[in-house]
């Protein structure tokens, strides 16, 4: 559900069923989970957030940068026990890893949607050059193993891994950018190599969002750890804090993700 392809429909019933969950959870006393969320799904989340705290909530996507993640409903401590979210991760690797195409997060994605099954089944997906790693439902992971042998032109194998040191952890490339200001379309603009003219072109598309939520304000001023996912041009995150230079700039150093 992406900004100009959903209906108010469809947002209307993702806020229906937020509510319905936190409900539930609230009134029986047990933990409940969304799907998976895109960055546009996850926008509605904090729109309603108001309304949904009084049930706990918390978010997880398999890692520390996901960009899809769950949401559980309940409080640990008025429940009393916890229940870990219902995902696992997938490996999936090539038959014959010297005859393997090199394969791209849409071509992993591609394959995945071919089996028919809903995306918001389907986390991340970390792609190296010839195999990936895949969150999902624990409930649709056996379906996937089972099913998924192919991506593009090369024979593949899944399976499921506990082991944390088996998924490729993803090292940002470090750099240090001097802005002007902490406004998010100066820093965006400077990160990205953008024109000032094509960063707000990706505000007025609603592609932008800071801390998951959709930032619609080109001016607002960004803060030390937010992250920044603008659509096509990936993600980063402002660390550190930020030092003024001899020349009233502002020195950054920013986290970037690919």
């Amino acid at each position: 559900m992406e900004k100009g392809h959903s209906t108010e429909k469809e947002i209307q019933q993702l806020k229906n069923r937020l509510h319905d969950l936190a409900d539930k959870s609230y009134q029986q006393g047990c933990y409940t989970f969304t799907g998976f969320l895109g960055l546009s799904e996850q926008d509605v989340f904090w729109q309603e957030e108001p309304g949904l705290r009084y049930a706990g909530y918390s978010l997880n996507g398999g890692f520390e940068t996901a960009e899809r993640v769950m949401i559980r409903f309940g409080n640990p401590a008025e429940l009393g026990y916890e229940v870990e979210f219902p995902m696992v991760c997938v490996q999936i690797r090539p038959l014959a890893m010297k005859f393997a195409d090199e394969l791209s997060h849409r071509d992993f994605l591609g394959a995945l949607m071919s089996l028919g099954i809903e995306r918001s089944t389907i986390g991340d997906i970390k792609a190296g050059e010839k195999q990936a790693c895949l969150f999902c439902l624990d409930s649709i992971a056996d379906f996937i193993c089972e099913n998924l042998d192919q991506v593009k032109h090369t024979r593949v194998k899944c399976s499921v891994t506990e082991n944390a040191e088996d998924i490729p952890q993803e090292e940002p490339e470090i750099i240090s950018v001097q802005v002007p200001s902490l406004r998010v379309d100066a820093v965006l603009a400077r990160v990205c190599h953008l024109s000032r003219e094509r960063s707000l072109d990706l505000f007025r598309a609603g592609k932008v969002y800071v801390n998951g939520r959709l930032c619609e304000n080109n001016a607002r001023q960004l803060k030390s750890g937010e992250t920044v996912n603008a659509r096509g041009y990936g993600k980063f995150i402002l660390t550190g804090e930020p030092r003024e230079t001899k020349k009233g700039k502002l020195a950054l150093e920013i986290a970037i993700y690919k």
